[in-house]
């Protein structure tokens, strides 16, 4: 099984945080521990602190990172938890935070985990292996109504509706290729040979099993208090529903707090940038040509 995770705009992200040797660190996303066995030797007297739901993950990386150095904890918790387990450690604020929101490669290809429309398993979906909500609950028992809500708000699918009709119909459904067919066979064929709704069907589903949006926005909202002045909190989107919640975040941040016509200088709370894969990124890894590194500073 191939368990290697390519992480997109890896050094951009690094760049963004401007990590110190003393600062203190968090990798809401350690997944296979990309971006933190970056981080680690960069710290002499600093800390690193990780996080994912998915003990595999922090088990894998846990032996990565032991050959680096030892100034680090790995916690296993939904990002949202992050003042509660940072205060647990005794930390209240931090140097830079980092979040990769793509789904890391190892879950897809362990075809047992029921992410993958190609390869066939009981449909499952949850990232913490320990929850008990998961995507076979769902489609066999939300109700219309729920159903649309999923398909439209998680992934804005177009004939949502028809499609929920179609899972309603075809229950019980117990595994990912016999979803996948019933799919496919629940829209006109022009749109599945155009592009394959799987795709956005099962991104739909996954993120209601994990929570991933409610998620997403209460980590923003904490992880901006937790920030240290001229820090930042880096994010690496991959859709476009997850990127418009923290483009509108970081927007709402950032606009002036002032009428427009008012000529008085205002101080700069926060800043935001947004940075692309380089041509080079773009060419050796496809999975990079949707993401999106947007990286809010706070001053002061």
């Amino acid at each position: 099984m191939h368990h290697e995770h390519y992480s997109v705009l890896l050094h951009e992200t690094i760049e963004a945080i401007n990590v110190k040797p003393d600062g203190i660190y968090v990798d809401l996303t350690l997944g296979m521990g990309g971006h933190s066995s970056i981080i680690l030797p960069k710290l002499t007297t600093g800390r690193l602190i990780s996080f994912d739901k998915d003990v595999f993950a922090i088990e894998k990386s846990r032996e990565r990172l032991s050959k680096i150095g030892h100034n680090f904890t790995l916690i296993h918790s939904d990002f949202q938890n992050i003042t509660d387990e940072l205060a647990k450690l005794g930390i209240d604020h931090v140097d830079g935070i980092i979040a990769d929101l793509g789904i890391s490669s190892p879950q897809v290809d362990n075809s047992q985990r029921g992410f993958s429309y190609n390869k066939d398993a009981k449909l499952d979906m949850r990232m913490d292996q320990t929850q008990t909500l998961d995507a076979h609950y769902i489609i066999n028992n939300y109700d219309e109504d729920e159903l649309c809500r999923i398909l439209h708000d998680n992934a804005e699918v177009k004939l949502a509706k028809r499609v929920a009709n179609a899972i309603i119909a075809n229950r019980p459904i117990d595994t990912t290729l016999q979803f996948a067919d019933v799919i496919r066979s629940s829209l006109p064929a022009k749109i599945v040979k155009a592009k394959n709704p799987c795709k956005a069907i099962f991104q739909a589903i996954r993120i209601e099993v994990n929570n991933e949006l409610g998620s997403l926005q209460k980590m923003l909202e904490q992880s901006i208090k937790l920030l240290k002045p001229n820090s930042s909190l880096a994010i690496i989107t991959f859709h476009s529903v997850e990127d418009r919640i923290v483009k509108r975040f970081f927007g709402n941040l950032t606009k002036s707090k002032l009428p427009v016509k008012m000529p008085i200088l205002e101080k700069k709370e926060f800043g935001v940038k947004v940075i692309d894969a380089s041509k080079n990124e773009l060419v050796e890894n496809k999975r990079s040509r949707s993401a999106k590194l947007r990286v809010l500073t706070k001053y002061i």
